[in-house]
């Protein structure tokens, strides 16, 4: 299982907006426009409502990140058991 470093944070998929991009609310308080990283669009479908990892971008970090790992169910209720998910 991938656990955030430094520069991670840990979200929910709000809205799927296409194109594989999605609004996801992350943990830091903020709301940012993300895409599905060109490894894993087709190896890992994402819903609304998953727990993700997103990678913010170097430049408008505030706004726009990557998605590069989905968390599966019972991986997401060990995550708020180990306190890493607060939401």
């Amino acid at each position: 299982m991938v656990l955030p470093s430094a520069n991670d944070v840990l979200g929910v998929a709000s809205r799927v907006l296409g194109a594989e991009r999605f609004l996801v609310k992350c943990q830091d308080g903020k709301e940012r426009l993300c895409r599905i990283r060109g490894k894993m669009k087709r190896r890992a479908w994402v819903r609304e409502g998953d727990i993700v990892l997103v990678s913010p971008w170097d430049f408008q970090s505030d706004k726009r990140g990557d998605i590069f790992w989905r968390y599966r169910r019972n991986q997401s209720e060990w995550l708020r058991n180990k306190g890493y998910l607060t939401m």
